[in-house]
């Protein structure tokens, strides 16, 4: 119990009077036994009971003060024990958003024993992979067990349910994975799948739940690098669903693995095979799903970019400037799809001998696209034999070394993805809804407190495909009075992270980006719906 230091000159109620002549002992006026006969002993029973009366009234008042102090104090730590834990936690300062745990809502579960002085709660952090999490961990012992009445703490670590951004609106193979990573390079032979392998199964050492998605059906490279014991995927009769198969804890699908080997098709079909494998495989619950993207920029990477909203790219490239040419693709391409790029893996840099560390491809594509696009985490990948005989043994090489120079690169890397992501999530998404009240579409701009209104009839008559414009001479085949103007969306769903897909009642889908959207007639003066 926190011990309150008295107040200076209490005023109790026996020294608040004027100072009497008798030593500053104040003395009844009158008593009975001042009429004694004799004069002396009267005198002396008259001291002796003045000072009886006296410690009497200093003991009952000292003890009376004494309860109050302790009652007092019982009351105050009552009031302001959670005050006093929060405060504490408050110095815990979370180096990705740059606020304390206690704003960021990670402090869940508190639970105060005043009087035995015991505090426990719980700190739900965004990612079981957190690299501050021991961090946290121990400044938060620490700080709350240097609160004074503190005399236990007990502290314990959790993560956020695996959600992602638009759970409900998403196949249900996916609504339970929180962060979905592309790892492309829009160019083959740069390592991209090494890449992809080896931070897949880094997030999964640092506690994360994951999952790898090889993209790739022209030419698999999972089935290579990876070698679960079951190489063949599995059908869920009564569901129609896909059970994937696993490595070291890490969940695996591929076209690899379905038993056709490599595909010989045309686009539609492998776009219809890459929906129908991630889609409708039992994922579960995933902190990460990795997806190993396959090279260029056409019909499988706008699929994947459509189907689910990825959370972040990270891009690789080699130091040639060929190579720099078709990284830069991607790059725009995953712009123009509102997918953040969080990070840059020069792949094959260098390579140390004698002493001395030579750049045998050169220098500068790395660089080049950390410069040009902003992208703020660049990487380096040695040339290193273990890690080119890692992808064909069937052992990730952060698996089989894991304190090696290459596995801690791979760290600084699977933290930099981490952070990213974190920070991403906690980013507002455009949201497009339709109010049926007001017949309108709303729509909330992200980082800002901006809603606006859109007509139903204007969305639909600016849809900008090949059904309403000719592709080749960019005229409006879609006619002002082909469209209805009481017409209603039938239902508006997002697409990605760049735009929305809106059903309406001809059977008609359009996509709508939200760049567009903002740029579009808004309502206003739009009334108010009477309540029913």
């Amino acid at each position: 119990m926190k011990i309150l230091q008295a107040q200076s000159s209490p005023k109790l109620p026996f020294l608040i009077s004027k100072a009497p002549k008798n030593g500053g002992l104040l003395l009844p006026r009158k008593s009975s036994l001042l009429l004694n006969s004799n004069p002396c002993v009267a005198s002396q029973r008259h001291e002796r009971f003045n000072w009886l009366l006296l410690n009497s009234s200093i003991s009952s008042s000292i003890s009376t003060r004494a309860a109050s102090v302790e009652a007092n104090t019982s009351k105050i730590t009552a009031g302001t024990g959670e005050k006093d834990v929060l405060k504490a936690l408050s110095q815990i300062i979370d180096p990705d958003f740059g606020t304390d745990i206690v704003s960021c809502g990670f402090v869940k579960d508190l639970d105060i024993n005043e009087e035995a002085g015991e505090v426990s709660f719980r700190l739900e952090l965004t990612t079981p992979a957190c690299p501050v999490k021991d961090m946290f961990e121990k400044q938060a012992n620490e700080l709350v067990a240097a609160v004074p009445w503190v005399r236990k703490v007990s502290v314990t670590m959790s993560a956020q349910p695996a959600k992602p951004v638009y759970a409900g609106e998403l196949p249900m193979g996916l609504q339970a994975i929180s962060n979905i990573i592309a790892v492309s390079s829009c160019k083959g032979g740069v390592g991209k799948s090494t890449v992809a392998v080896n931070l897949a199964y880094t997030l999964a050492d640092m506690g994360a739940r994951v999952g790898i998605f090889d993209a790739d059906v022209y030419g698999p490279s999972l089935p290579t690098m990876v070698s679960p014991e079951n190489r063949l995927l599995e059908m869920n009769p009564e569901k129609k669903t896909i059970i994937p198969t696993e490595y070291l804890g890490v969940k695996l699908v591929s076209f690899g693995f379905a038993g056709q080997g490599r595909a010989i098709m045309r686009g539609p079909m492998v776009s219809g095979v890459i929906n129908q494998l991630l889609t409708t495989t039992e994922w579960g619950e995933l902190d990460y799903l990795v997806i190993d993207m396959p090279p260029g920029t056409g019909d499988i990477q706008l699929t994947l970019c459509q189907v689910v909203p990825l959370t972040a790219a990270v891009i690789v490239t080699t130091p040639q400037k060929l190579a720099f040419i078709d990284v830069a693709k991607g790059v725009r391409m995953f712009s123009k799809l509102k997918v953040p790029c969080v990070a840059v893996v020069e792949n094959m840099c260098h390579f140390d001998a004698d002493g001395k560390r030579y750049y045998p491809f050169g220098r500068g594509s790395g660089s080049q696209v950390v410069q040009q696009f902003g992208i703020p985490h660049l990487f380096d990948l040695p040339i290193r034999p273990t890690l080119s005989a890692s992808g064909d043994s069937g052992v990730p090489e952060v698996a089989a070394d894991p304190q090696g120079d290459v596995s801690k690169i791979f760290q600084e890397l699977g933290v930099c993805v981490v952070q990213q992501c974190a920070k991403i999530r906690q980013q507002v998404s455009t949201a497009v809804s339709y109010d049926k009240s007001i017949k309108a579409i709303r729509v909330k701009v992200p980082d800002s407190d901006e809603e606006f209104l859109l007509h139903p009839a204007t969305v639909r008559r600016n849809d900008r495909s090949a059904k309403s414009v000719d592709e080749w001479t960019g005229e409006q085949t879609l006619q002002y009075t082909d469209v209805l103007e009481d017409i209603e969306p039938e239902d508006i769903r997002p697409m990605g992270n760049y735009a929305v897909s809106i059903t309406w009642p001809d059977g008609f889908s359009q996509i709508a980006p939200y760049d567009q959207l903002q740029t579009l007639e808004r309502l206003i003066d739009v009334p108010q719906p009477t309540p029913v």
